[in-house]
């Protein structure tokens, strides 16, 4: 009993502080992201740039996929435990991936992409429309700064109420409350798939990953994308572009309650399913 010692680290807290730093830098990138586009590109290119911004969203949970999927392949400990000292294989329940390789690179790719960023001007020309003589320019970014300024202020004493005026508006509170569904049904599909496929089909984790980007995120960017091209090209307005978005909804989770005839026979667990 001297020796028996609980197991505990504070190094999780590097982790939760490096996710809540990425969300932070993460997080205005859809928000302002979209309200550049819609600023700055013709309104029939808008929705077909917007695909491709969503396409963009998708292909890189892809990638990241693919990349946990090679990480999970190697040992926790690679680099300070020799190839020939591990006894066991990846499908073994004991085995524990290198996920700490997949966050380094992943910190390194952001830093790398991030620094374009600093170099975006102030303002641009909207699309379609002639380049600003070089006086006129510097004096319309004046006035956008010093409105700035002023909207910062107002903004701050505004914020309240046009929070409750949201929250009052049926249209926004509706799409709010369908995002959140969909996305909730979309992150317990990649959260308890990959253990589905690892106890019912005896996949290793790594498998199982590269199964769940390989068959589910292409076929989301080819929707993203095709979606856009096809506003784009018909000129769909919001009330259409809502009937259809309905329509297809409806269509998709038919198509998913036909999971429910989709039974496979239980893996037999010892002291559970049979006997020891």
């Amino acid at each position: 009993t001297e020796c028996e010692k609980e197991p505990g680290s504070l190094l999780w807290i590097f982790v939760m502080v490096g996710n809540i730093v990425r969300g932070m830098g993460e997080t205005p990138i859809m928000p302002l992201g979209i309200s550049y586009l819609e600023d700055f590109a013709k309104a029939e290119n808008s929705p077909f740039y917007l695909g491709c911004l969503h396409t963009a969203t998708v292909i890189g949970p892809f990638l990241g996929l693919l990349l946990a999927s090679f990480c999970a392949e190697l040992f926790v400990d690679i680099g300070s435990v020799g190839a020939d000292e591990i006894t066991i294989t990846a499908t073994d329940a004991r085995w524990v991936g290198a996920w700490w390789l997949g966050i380094l690179i992943c910190a390194l790719l952001n830093l790398l992409v991030g620094i374009p960023f600093w170099f975006l001007p102030k303002s641009l020309v909207k699309e379609g429309e002639t380049n600003e003589p070089e006086e006129a320019s510097e004096k319309s970014v004046a006035s956008l700064q010093e409105n700035d300024k002023n909207e910062t202020k107002q903004t701050m004493y505004d914020f309240i109420p046009f929070l409750k005026a949201l929250f009052h508006n049926p249209v926004y509170m509706l799409f709010i409350c369908i995002t959140v569904l969909q996305f909730s049904a979309f992150d317990g599909m990649i959260s308890f798939m990959p253990k589905y496929l690892e106890q019912q089909f005896g996949k290793s984790a790594s498998d199982a990953i590269f199964l769940i980007g390989v068959y589910n995120l292409p076929v989301l960017c080819v929707g993203y994308f095709s979606g856009g091209l096809f506003m784009k090209k018909f000129k769909i307005n919001v009330y259409q572009a809502a009937n259809i978005a309905f329509w297809v909804s409806l269509l998709e989770y038919l198509l998913y309650f036909a999971a429910f005839w989709t039974v496979c026979d239980t893996s037999p667990v010892a002291g559970l399913t049979v006997s020891y």
